[in-house]
C-alpha cells in the first residue's frame, strides 16, 4: 500500500501553504500541470462527489517521489499528524473493500487526486486546493498564506468498522469515524424521556446524508433538541462532538471553525437531532445544525458511515471572497469567480 500520509516525513522546516502548493507545481511535468493546475472558480470547485469517479488533479498513484514529498508537506499545512492518519485511514479502507466487495478489484487506495485551483500565491491573492476520492472530500480557500475557509468537508467509512485483519487495511474493529459517533450516542443516552422525544425526530434514516453532494448546502428545517433545552453539562457534550469534526485540522484551524459556530448567537441556534433506532447495531442519522452550518452523519447501511460539515454561506470561502472581491480595486488580480 503507498497511502499518502504514510510515505514522506514531516521536513525540519514546516513549508507555508503556497510554498508547498508551488513546490508541488513545479515537481509537476509540464504534460501534466493543466490536469494539477484547476481555475479559481466556483463551477470548478464546487464540482466535488464522494463515490468513486475520475477527477480533476493529479492522483497519488501517479506522482513521483518529489510530487508525494510537495503533496504531503501541503496536507500537513492544514491537517494535524491525527488528521493525515484519518485521511491515510480512509484511503486504506479502499483495500479492505477489494476483498469484502463483490467488485473490490476496482478499489484502488492511490486513486485520491490532489487539485490546486487558482495560483498560490504568499500575498493576498486567492486561491484554494482539496484532495478527494472515494469517502473523502476535503477542500481549502486562502488568501496568500492564510486559510479562510477548511468547508465543505467530507469523511466517509466503508467498513464502518473493520470485520478482521485484511492486508494493509486498518485492523479489525477500527472505526474511522468512531469517536464521532460514540460522542453522538454518549449525548443521547444522557437525554431524560422528554429530552429525547425532541431530538428523535425520525424512527427512519433517509438513505444518505440529506445535503448530498450539492454545490451550495441548503439549511433543512431545524430538526430536535435545542441547546437552551440542554443541561449544561450536555451542552457542553454537544461541544465536545461538534469539535470532534474538527479536530483533524492543525489546532488555529480548529478554533476558527468554533468560533465561527459561536458567531452572532450561534450557540442558541444549535440542534442536535437523531433519526432511525437508538440501538447500537441498526441504521441510524444524526445532525448537529446552527445557524450557519450543518453537521451530518449517516450509517443507514448498518456498517458504511457517511459525515459532511457544510457552512450555508461559507463553503469555498464565498463568504469571505466576496467581502474581499467588493472592497478590491479593479484590476485586483484574482481571475474568475
Amino acid at each position: 500500500m503507498t497511502a499518502v500520509v504514510a510515505m514522506v516525513p514531516a521536513a525540519a522546516e514546516p513549508l507555508s501553504a503556497s510554498s508547498a502548493a508551488a513546490r508541488l507545481r513545479d515537481a509537476t511535468p509540464a504534460a501534466d500541470r493543466d490536469a494539477l493546475m484547476q481555475p479559481f472558480t466556483l463551477a470548478a470547485r464546487t464540482d466535488w462527489h464522494y463515490t468513486p469517479r475520475r477527477r480533476a488533479g493529479i492522483a497519488w498513484r501517479d506522482m513521483s517521489s518529489a510530487q508525494r514529498s510537495a503533496t504531503t508537506a501541503l496536507l500537513r499545512t492544514a491537517l494535524s499528524e491525527n488528521g493525515l492518519d484519518k485521511v491515510r485511514a480512509v484511503m486504506a479502507l479502499e483495500i479492505a473493500l477489494r476483498q469484502l466487495e463483490t467488485f473490490g478489484l476496482q478499489r484502488d487506495p492511490d486513486n485520491y487526486a490532489v487539485a490546486i485551483y487558482g495560483e498560490p500565491d504568499a500575498g493576498q491573492r486567492a486561491w484554494g486546493w482539496r484532495i478527494e476520492g472515494h469517502h473523502l472530500s476535503l477542500h481549502w480557500t486562502l488568501q496568500g498564506d492564510r486559510y479562510v475557509a477548511t468547508l465543505p468537508q467530507f469523511f466517509g467509512a466503508n467498513p464502518a468498522r473493520m470485520p478482521r485483519d485484511i492486508g494493509n487495511a486498518p485492523r479489525a474493529g477500527t472505526r474511522v469515524l468512531g469517536r464521532e459517533e460514540d460522542l453522538a450516542r454518549a449525548l443521547l443516552a444522557s437525554l431524560s424521556p422528554t429530552q429525547r422525544g425532541s431530538a428523535v425526530f425520525d424512527t427512519r434514516t433517509y438513505g444518505d446524508i440529506v445535503t448530498r453532494n450539492a454545490a451550495q448546502a441548503r439549511a433543512p428545517e431545524p430538526q430536535g433538541i435545542g441547546f437552551d433545552a440542554l443541561s449544561a453539562p450536555q451542552q457542553a457534550q454537544l461541544l465536545t462532538l461538534i469539535t470532534a469534526f474538527a479536530e483533524h485540522l492543525k489546532p488555529e484551524l480548529v478554533q476558527a471553525r468554533l468560533a465561527r459556530v459561536r458567531e452572532g448567537n450561534g450557540l442558541a441556534s444549535l440542534r442536535f437531532g437523531w433519526a432511525g433506532p437508538t440501538e447500537p447495531g441498526q441504521p441510524f442519522y444524526f445532525r448537529v445544525q446552527g445557524a450557519k452550518f450543518l453537521i451530518e452523519f449517516d450509517n443507514s447501511g448498518g456498517n458504511h458511515v457517511h459525515s459532511v460539515w457544510r457552512d450555508f454561506d461559507g463553503d469555498w470561502g464565498r463568504d469571505v471572497l466576496a467581502d474581499h472581491y467588493r472592497g478590491a480595486s479593479p484590476g485586483h488580480g484574482h481571475g474568475t469567480r
